[in-house]
């Protein structure tokens, strides 16, 4: 074994006291490539580990005590995009990407050249936002939140990629909100009653405000955003344990084709309609 594969299996070795095995061995490449600046593939083809490995005991101690990596690096990989996070934006998640390509595949939206206006309410990070301008440069994509803190990471993450998006701060319970051709949300979701089952690394880091809601009305926010009817395709990422209130609450307020779709997990997660006229 060489030095540098030590390194690794030592980082791995002490992380297996909180992670399972194959968490715990990603993890300990995260923090080789990070500190080192090398690619996993250069160091397995031989490149020499130069520098200092001062900071891995504190990255590793911070993990033990389930700070989510992300948070410690500063940084993420989504959708092909390099993202800062910081615990004032939740931390982009597959099934989020899914919400993309979910959006991406609708058909008439296809044809390069079509010019749209979205719409990305509690937009955390920008990453919804981003991804769409990505795909399509010529739509014109907006991203409101609350939280001044997060449209400031929204901002640098839409330079670091290269796109030009609009962030501003504005609330939809009392800020008036300009119409869209589709509007797009991952609003919170979770109910209180729900935090006992979760992890430390979420529940202890990422912003509450972003991932809660009250027992008493678990909608509230998709409920808003729907009676505000600011576009002709509405897409939600949503609880998969109120699929059929989601459905519901679309066909009262008149949405059409209406569906839900399950993210890779099997669980009800994108719930899309659309206004007709």
């Amino acid at each position: 074994m060489t030095n540098d594969q030590w390194q690794i299996s030592n980082i791995q070795s002490q992380l297996e006291s909180a992670y399972p095995k194959d968490e715990a061995k990603a993890l300990a490449w995260w923090i080789v490539e990070a500190e080192t600046g090398l690619s996993r593939s250069q160091i397995l083809s031989g490149c020499k580990i130069t520098k200092n490995f001062a900071h891995v005991q504190e990255v590793i101690d911070r993990l033990l005590h389930f700070e989510p990596i992300q948070y410690i690096f500063g940084h993420t990989e989504w959708c092909g995009l390099y993202l800062r996070v910081t615990p004032a934006t939740l931390i982009p998640r597959p099934e989020t990407a899914e919400l993309v390509e979910k959006i991406l595949g609708v058909p008439e939206y296809r044809n390069p050249g079509t010019s749209l206006k979205i719409l990305d309410i509690g937009t955390g990070s920008g990453c919804i936002a981003i991804a769409l301008k990505k795909a399509h440069p010529e739509w014109q994509v907006t991203g409101i939140d609350i939280s001044s803190e997060a449209i400031e990471v929204a901002r640098e993450n839409a330079a670091r990629n290269g796109v030009e998006v609009t962030f501003h701060v504005a609330d939809i319970f009392s800020d008036s909100i300009e119409d869209f051709d589709l509007v797009v949300s991952n609003p919170p979701y979770i109910c209180e009653r729900e935090k006992e089952g979760m992890l430390p690394n979420v529940l202890d880091f990422e912003p509450h405000t972003a991932l809660f809601v009250p027992d008493a009305d678990p909608l509230k926010f998709y409920r808003r955003i729907a009676e505000l009817k600011l576009g002709k395709y509405l897409f939600f990422e949503i609880n998969e344990a109120f699929g059929e209130e989601m459905k519901n609450l679309f066909a009262d307020l008149g949405y059409t084709d209406i569906l839900i779709t399950k993210d890779i997990y099997g669980k009800a997660r994108i719930i899309e309609g659309r206004m007709v006229g």
